[in-house]
Parts: structure tokens; sequence; C-alpha cells
């Protein structure tokens, strides 16, 4: 295994491990998802280049795309969450009381 794939891997699990277990924030959370994100471009465009595959070169791109579009979204739902609830908890987000 490569470096490049090595450090992948610990990002993505790294990642993982930090939206399972530090859930107080959503800041946190959109924080942990962006990073999983930058992996998965990161990942993606090393295996374009490794397989030398022209066809998907706008994959990576494509990601990068979703991911910007992900963390706006988040950011307008931290926004709107901090002004309704007064804190971005997320134990104080629950969805019976909205």
């Amino acid at each position: 295994m490569s470096l490049s794939h090595l450090s992948f891997y610990s990002a993505f699990t790294l990642s993982s491990l930090g939206l399972a277990f530090h859930r107080t924030h959503l800041i946190s959370a959109l924080l942990c998802l962006e990073s999983m994100m930058l992996s998965m471009y990161i990942a993606l465009s090393i295996w374009l280049t490794e397989n030398q595959m022209t066809t998907f070169t706008m994959m990576p791109m494509l990601t990068l795309t979703f991911s910007a579009c992900e963390a706006g979204t988040g950011l307008a739902m931290l926004v709107a969450s901090t002004r309704t609830h007064g804190s971005d908890h997320l134990h104080n987000l629950n969805l019976l009381q909205c």
C-alpha cells in the first residue's frame, strides 16, 4: 500500500470517527463531513491518475462542486438553527419539537 492510499484511508477513517463520536456541535459535524468529501476528492483524483482514465476526468471536479454545495447548505442550516434555537448544540435539535 502506498503512502497516498494510507493517507486517504486514515483521513477518511478519522473523519468518520469524528462524525460518529464528537456529535455535540453542528459545526463539528459539518467539518467532519467536509473532510470526508475532501478525502474522497483526493482519492478519486489519485485513482484516475494511477489508472490513466481520461473518460472520467470531470468526476473529481463534480465531486468538489457537490462538496461546495453541501458546505453552503450546511452553513445555511447552521445559521438557521442558531437563530431559532440559540446555539448549535445537536441535543437541542429535536425533530419532535420543531
